[in-house]
């Protein structure tokens, strides 16, 4: 298998498990912050146990740790913008909401590395933004859940290319802990102050029995293998690409949504609308990438 094709396989393999973070977020009974504080906490110890068992550990200045940390925290404020968006309207409606990322990526990247802005991603980028907007515009109930999760997927833009970037010369194992790290400790603060304030504002900081297994799951499956599969897979592809597949979790996401907590009941004709347009941006972008990479290899074995 080339090592293209690898990553391809292990950006799939990411996204279906990023499809099963909805229905657990919906299944934990935290509020969002509180829930991506505590998967960033057992993520982080998880990681840091793994570390101390390494061996060739590779060794990084201060200035590379302290970037990580921060995009630790960009991931937090994405995964609590996320699970918010769930809480204030649904799974599907979170899900949805993300594929809104590939077009903040198809302005952000170029931005970023100051080259020319692609018009075919912004195309892209708009068909996906066209097919939130029908389910915006038709589902009024569901606008606060809607607009947290576009800010959200600003903030997966963000750190997917920030991310991008730093593959190059850092290693899966140590983004993903210092990272995770990163979140866990930017959030500590707030869910202290949570604590603080509970009594007068009664919100749930601390996990039942239930919680707890789901947010192990939560820790294990969909973070830690998931973000090595995701960081690997980037070192290959660019992080558009990376975006415009992770228009296919909503798909993993909703199917599970409608088959566990029938949220098909819950949704219009509008959301079927917008969904048609986002499923046929990833198609197209998808066929895209297919045919650019055959080009290259094409050309190279001339």
């Amino acid at each position: 298998m080339s090592t293209f094709r690898k990553a391809l396989l292990q950006l799939h393999v990411f996204v279906l498990l990023a499809g099963l973070t909805g229905p657990l977020g919906y299944l934990i009974q935290l509020n969002g912050l509180v829930l991506v504080f505590y998967r960033m906490l057992l993520t982080s110890i998880i990681l840091w146990a793994i570390h101390l068992f390494r061996k060739n550990k590779a060794i990084y200045n201060t200035k590379t740790k302290n970037q990580l940390l921060g995009i630790g925290a960009i991931i937090a404020l994405h995964w609590v913008c996320f699970y918010g968006s769930i809480k204030l309207a649904n799974i599907s409606i979170a899900l949805v909401c993300f594929s809104g990322t590939s077009l903040f990526s198809s302005i952000l990247e170029p931005l970023s590395k100051k080259y020319k802005v692609q018009i075919q991603d912004i195309l892209i980028g708009l068909l996906s933004l066209t097919g939130i907007l029908f389910i915006f515009h038709f589902d009024s109930k569901f606008r606060l859940g809607i607009l947290v999760g576009l800010l959200s997927a600003l903030f997966a833009a963000i750190f997917s290319i920030l991310n991008k970037r730093i593959t190059d010369h850092v290693d899966v194992h140590t983004i993903q802990t210092f990272e995770m790290t990163g979140g866990f400790l930017f959030l500590t603060p707030f869910v202290l102050i949570l604590g603080a304030v509970n009594h007068f504002n009664p919100i749930e900081i601390f996990p039942s029995a239930s919680d707890w297994g789901w947010l192990f799951l939560l820790a294990i499956g969909c973070t830690v293998i998931s973000n090595y599969l995701m960081l690997s897979a980037l070192k290959q592809i660019s992080a558009f690409t990376l975006n415009v597949s992770l228009n296919l979790e909503p798909v993993y996401g909703i199917i599970l949504a409608f088959i566990l907590f029938k949220e098909q009941k819950q949704l219009g004709p509008s959301f079927y609308i917008g969904f048609t347009f986002i499923a046929l941006s990833v198609l197209i972008q998808m066929i895209r990438i297919i045919r650019q990479h055959q080009l290259k290899s094409n050309s190279s074995s001339k």
